[in-house]
């Protein structure tokens, strides 16, 4: 039976299964599929079919992917209302009043998740400790559901002003609404997250209500085409935090998917960190239509709660600190009114595509680039032929225009897309006060391998390591996931005046939350750890240091300790403390994790060859200026031990390696390839 994880990006449907009664590399299966925008879970059953795993086949089904996200980008979900207090209808509007370009006067603010339209007001209001202030009107509340009824609206977002201390408000307002619209999917910001501040509260709770449809039908409707096709196997989703969840939480809790797919990239990158004992990493992926950065420390992703859908729209849900850009295979190249080289963030995607995929595009892409370079093999390594004629023309229409050489504007458009890359790169290292040299950089993506180098080079990187699943690597590391819940709520309280046995009772209340939560999604007992934290700041400061929490009961010794842990935090994120000033704990937050079963070293280590010999084939590659016969080698022939000087291009099943002039390659006993500058590597 095949433990399978399945990552649906913009361009391609990626597929890894492990079969788990199998431990060496025999038992691996892989996928590259097109993807099919009109109905992703055509393009799960086609990789399924492609990798000729029939779905009675599967023990364990885990999905990665990014329709949660994509749909809000687009603003393609059915447009949920939002009930709140009198007096914060606009909330979702005003923001926080921050400018995005400080001197930009046509600098033009995100369009609402939620139009004002559908955003209605309620005669209620709670105080800080959540006492009532002012009862809830419920007279006034059903004229308002009727109204939405009326406009035909079926999901519904309550947040009320200070319902992150008592929710009990808007639990009423819940029961009115499915009283009067007993189909109604409704989202309450007190259970989605229950943290102070209102815009992110806000922004939240109208991402649930807004994705529990689109989500929620998605899911269905891949359930339902697997059992069809005979499939009993759980499935599983991946979660922005780097765990998963069954897809019966997913329906319940979208919010929590919209850094699925990356996520998957970075569960790998822990995986291969353990494995190759590489602590600190630098994970990257390149996509069809985008570039994802994150950073690992001691062999675990760092996560963020302050991360932003949009400009002022802040999603208040811990997620790995992934940084994306508009820039990947796909990305198209254009000359601005300047007259300046441009790529992306406009992609081409899967439909069309680049030009050379011979399936409509016209417009000069990454990947039309790179094969005019003669980097990638015009039959992708026998998947299917690519047009060099049509990326030519493509990538033709732009050199013309700057009077460049094909070939010379090609190598100008890779190297520009390198430098956005290695921009993102900056963003998770030196701008979070890690350096990148003490990091070792892990390329992931079909295209991963292809520009590996150059961006390490540029973002000061030292070391490359590109796996043989490179091209796969979200779907390899979706199936080592564990189940993961992230749970938090508000507890504000000076260190030196709390309540201890109110914090202990705060933390059972959130332990049992995530118990029950691990227990509907297969996971209990002895496989399962709950890890500790507080959201810790000095009085007056206006952000938090998440700060770990010591396990089992708190008490007097266990306040020194928290202190000292924050005073570590506060230094490694912002190089200094201080013992002086008083600090206050303003959220906790609990990470329940269920362990399973994880592809065995040796599986991996068998995937190596040892002692085949081979001899590589040449082609023309474009290095430095000029063409010139370069060695070809395939990973399938390599053994490991395996020394390859650049010049040279290494194939992959699902990616390609570029060895520059400069660099050198190594095979280890894992089949990744290692690539350094020849210079380090003496």
């Amino acid at each position: 039976m095949f433990r399978i994880g399945v990552d649906i990006g913009g361009t391609f449907t990626d597929l890894y299964a492990w079969d788990e009664s199998n431990p060496t590399a025999s038992g691996v299966r892989t996928a590259k599929v097109l993807s099919t925008p009109h109905d992703p879970s055509v393009g799960v059953l086609n990789a399924l079919r492609e990798a000729g795993i029939a779905p009675a086949e599967i023990s364990t089904f885990i999905h990665g992917t990014t329709i949660a996200t994509n749909a809000l980008i687009e603003r393609k979900y059915p447009e949920p209302a939002l009930i709140t207090t009198t007096g914060f209808r606009d909330v979702l509007e005003i923001g926080r009043q921050r400018r995005k370009a400080l001197y930009d006067p046509y600098q033009v603010k995100p369009q609402p998740l939620i139009s004002r339209q559908n955003r209605y007001t309620v005669t209620e209001k709670r105080g800080s400790a959540g006492e009532v202030v002012v009862p809830l009107d419920l007279d006034e509340l059903r004229r308002v559901v009727e109204t939405i009824k009326a406009r035909g609206i079926t999901n519904v977002a309550i947040a009320f002003i200070n319902s992150y201390q008592n929710g009990e408000h808007e639990r009423q307002a819940r029961e009115v609404v499915l009283e009067v619209i007993p189909d109604a999917r409704v989202a309450l910001s007190s259970e989605t997250r229950p943290k102070v501040r209102e815009l992110g509260r806000f922004v939240t709770t109208a991402i649930r209500a807004a994705m529990l449809p689109v989500v929620g039908d998605y899911m269905s409707r891949l359930e339902e085409h697997l059992a069809q096709e005979g499939s009993t196997a759980p499935l599983y989703i991946v979660k922005s935090n780097g765990g998963m969840m069954s897809s019966a939480t997913a329906k319940e809790r979208p919010e929590e998917l919209i850094e699925s797919g990356p996520a998957g990239g970075v569960a790998a990158g822990a995986y291969l960190s353990r494995l190759l004992d590489h602590p600190n990493v630098i994970v990257t992926d390149v996509g069809g239509t985008s570039f994802e950065a994150a950073l690992l420390e001691d062999g675990r992703g760092l996560v963020t709660d302050e991360y932003e859908l949009e400009w002022e729209m802040p999603v208040i849900v811990p997620m790995l600190d992934i940084r994306s850009i508009g820039a990947g295979g796909g990305s198209i190249a254009w000359i601005d009114d300047g007259g300046s080289l441009r790529v992306g963030p406009q992609s081409a995607g899967s439909v069309p595509g680049p030009a050379c995929y011979g399936r409509g595009g016209t417009a000069p892409t990454v990947t039309d680039a790179n094969l005019v370079l003669g980097r990638i093999s015009p039959d992708l390594g026998g998947k299917f032929t690519l047009d060099i004629d049509a990326a030519e023309r493509a990538v033709g229409t732009i050199a013309k225009q700057l009077g460049l050489e094909l070939a010379e504007c090609a190598e100008g458009i890779v190297k520009i897309v390198g430098e956005s890359m290695a921009s993102a790169i900056r963003m998770v290292s030196s701008d979070r006060g890690r350096d990148p040299r003490d990091h070792t950089m892990v390329a992931f993506g079909g295209a991963g391998g292809l520009h590996a180098f150059d961006i390490a080079k540029s973002a000061g990187v030292q070391r490359i390591v590109v796996p043989g699943y490179a091209g796969v690597a979200c779907a390899f590391g979706a199936i080592t996931m564990d189940v993961r819940h992230d749970l938090e709520s508000t507890f504000y309280a000076p260190l030196d005046r709390l309540d201890i046995d109110a914090l202990n009772a705060a933390f059972d209340d959130l332990e049992q939350q995530a118990r029950t939560l691990l227990d509907r999604d297969g996971a209990a007992g002895d496989s399962v750890s709950i890890d500790r934290f507080a959201a810790m700041r000095y009085i007056g400061q206006s952000y938090e240091v998440s700060t770990p929490v010591p396990s089992g009961r708190l008490d007097e010794e266990s306040l020194g300790q928290i202190s000292k842990a924050f005073y570590a935090e506060h230094e490694r994120e912002y190089g200094l403390y201080s013992t002086e000033f008083p600090m206050a704990i303003v959220n906790l937050r609990i990470t329940a994790v269920g362990l399973t079963e994880k592809p065995s070293d040796e599986a991996m280590a068998s995937s190596a060859q040892n002692g085949v010999s081979y001899q590589p084939t040449q082609r023309d590659v474009y290095f430095d200026g000029q063409f010139s016969k370069v060695d070809i080698h395939n990973t399938a022939s390599i053994a490991a031990g395996t020394d390859i000087p650049g010049p040279a291009v290494i194939e992959q099943e699902h990616g390609v390696v570029v060895v520059p002039a400069d660099a050198q390659a190594h095979v280890d006993n894992y089949g990744n390839v290692i690539v350094e500058s020849k210079e380090t590597a003496k």
